[in-house]
């Protein structure tokens, strides 16, 4: 792969390093490589040869000029061709790097009969392994296929500059793959089934996977928001939903999963105008809130066995006590040593009463907070 702006200032960039490409742009590069291949069969006598040396398809995407590399194109019939690519690996944990995408295109004739003379020049539709919107608040349309704006936007735009003005291009993008691929991200939670999303917003993927991950948290509260749901209930993830369902009369559309990025996803509630919700989840996750760390990650900050020893030295728990807190390595071990010294439920409500006013003073939220043991048990 080789990305190039204007100023040639990326022309030497080192494939799949720093670099990748999206979803979008190997979909536009397999679909252009398919149309170019009909157009040489049609002008070309020594056609085979010239469409077995398409090895490669410069694109044109927000970011600049894109080389992608094809692995396969076969000519179907005289009006239809396929052709496939890889997308290659990257410095970033991507979760459609190696899988294959592939672009089918037919060209029919513009029929000026038909709406009148107002038809698309490149019309696009998802085939199997991309995904289909189920569901409002998302930037696609209930019922069309899960291909975003700027990729949509890329096929056409790149297919209509070689496309005859008597001409249509109908693209089925295929993921053959896709629908395995998506029981692995956000798409069953956003109401997009049966495959996966075609992606991105310049044409290159960087190797930023904690920001595209808040880009799909975020997109649960688009969904919340279309669909008027109330008593919202954000929980640190997959554990915290399963309890959340067992325990609160709610629907799986009112939990909004945070991650680890807890202030973020506040931050953007804030932004939404929600005023008050549930935060519901494992006391060893939320208990760092009350020590202000709104990135629970254990990598970025713990503080976990310093928050709850100090609640308990302010209610008064003897020297002795706060030792074996101090040197504890779980939260439930902690637990155990509160419970034996009859000092839990005070240290928890302590704990909870500190969690709830830095919310409120930080995002102007009202919060209910509900902490679990590992159990999925209420325990403050």
């Amino acid at each position: 792969m080789i990305l190039s702006k204007s100023n040639d200032s990326m022309k030497n960039t080192p494939k799949y390093e720093n670099f990748g490409i999206t979803t979008g742009s190997l979909s536009t590069a397999t679909a252009l490589a398919a149309l170019k291949s009909l157009l040489l069969k049609h002008d070309n006598k020594k056609a085979v040869k010239s469409i077995n040396s398409i090895k490669s398809i410069l694109i044109s995407s927000p970011y600049g000029e894109i080389d992608i590399e094809i692995s396969e194109i076969n000519i179907l019939d005289k009006k239809t061709a396929i052709a496939s690519g890889f997308k290659y690996p990257y410095n970033d944990p991507d979760i459609t790097v190696n899988h294959e995408i592939m672009a089918k295109v037919q060209i029919i004739d513009y029929d000026e009969k038909i709406n009148g003379g107002k038809q698309e020049r490149v019309i696009v539709t998802g085939g199997k392994g991309v995904g289909t919107v189920t569901k409002k608040g998302l930037q696609i349309p209930v019922g069309q296929s899960a291909i975003n704006p700027v990729p949509l936007q890329m096929i056409k735009k790149n297919l209509s500059k070689i496309l005859s003005e008597n001409k249509i291009a109908k693209v089925e993008i295929i993921v053959p793959d896709g629908e395995e691929i998506a029981k692995k991200t956000m798409n069953p939670r956003l109401g997009i089934v049966g495959g996966i999303s075609i992606l991105g917003t310049t044409g290159i993927a960087k190797s930023f996977h904690e920001e595209s991950w808040k880009k799909s948290l975020i997109c649960q509260l688009d969904i919340a928001d279309a669909g008027n749901f109330e008593n919202l209930v954000f929980v640190p993830g997959n554990i915290g939903e399963k309890y959340a369902l067992e325990n609160l009369n709610i629907k799986k559309e009112q939990i909004i999963k945070m991650g680890n990025f807890v202030g973020f996803m506040l931050e953007e509630a804030k932004k939404r105008g929600i005023k008050k919700l549930i935060l519901f989840g494992h006391v060893g996750k939320l208990v760092k809130i009350a020590g202000s760390i709104f990135n629970t990650a254990n990598k970025i900050a713990d503080g976990r066995k310093e928050i709850i020893t100090c609640h308990a030295s302010l209610l008064g728990a003897k020297t002795k006590t706060l030792k074996k807190l101090f040197k504890s390595k779980t939260t439930e071990d902690m637990l155990n040593i509160l419970k034996e010294e009859n000092i839990k439920n005070e240290v928890l409500n302590s704990i909870s009463k500190e969690i709830i006013i830095i919310i409120k003073n930080k995002y102007q939220i009202e919060v209910e907070l509900i902490l679990i043991n590992m159990k999925g048990k209420k325990i403050n």
